[in-house]
């Protein structure tokens, strides 16, 4: 799967804008969908800000393994999380390896991801919720799987994650 830009999510939601103006019909969600490992995510559309190459950010000391550092984005001091680290996959850097930028909560934060994909567009009907594991695994940031072109999504609610005790990187009442 071939990495998108900043442009491209831009295009596309300009495409999809003027798709909606003249279609009666309301569409599902679309989802930017990104690799963790093995796993394919995806995350509402619109909480994506931007699509960045990885720059090793400033470390923060006695920070948590997942907490990667903070960056500069145009002024703006922004907190970067390694998902890979945070969901125990393995978190090499490669040339595809990408931070998504995120507007969660009136608050930018930066996700380190291996790879994006794709924004997807997935109706109502494709999302199956995902399954009770009881105590053994946290489903409760998941939304639902998505089986798109025989592949699993698994949808992930960025924002509950971003504002959770676990990463606490955002406070939950801001």
């Amino acid at each position: 799967m071939d990495m998108i830009d900043a442009t491209q999510v831009a295009r596309h939601e300009a495409q999809r804008q003027g798709n909606r103006a003249g279609a009666g019909a309301q569409p599902g969600r679309e989802y930017l969908s990104f690799r963790l490992g093995t796993e394919e995510y995806g995350i509402d559309i619109l909480k994506v800000q931007e699509i960045r190459s990885y720059e090793p950010p400033t470390r923060i000391a006695n920070a948590p393994s997942f907490l990667k550092g903070v960056i500069n984005l145009r002024g703006v001091i922004v907190p970067v999380v390694d998902l890979r680290v945070k969901f125990g996959c393995d978190a090499q850097i490669t040339p595809i390896t990408a931070v998504i930028v995120l507007a969660v909560k009136g608050r930018v934060i930066g996700a380190v991801v291996d790879s994006v994909s794709d924004v997807l567009d997935l109706p109502h009907d494709a999302i199956k919720p995902a399954p009770s594991m009881g105590a053994v695994v946290d489903t409760s940031h998941l939304i639902g799987i998505a089986t798109v072109a025989e592949r699993m999504l698994i949808l992930m609610d960025i924002e509950s994650l971003m504002t959770s005790a676990e990463l606490g990187v955002i406070d939950a009442v801001g």
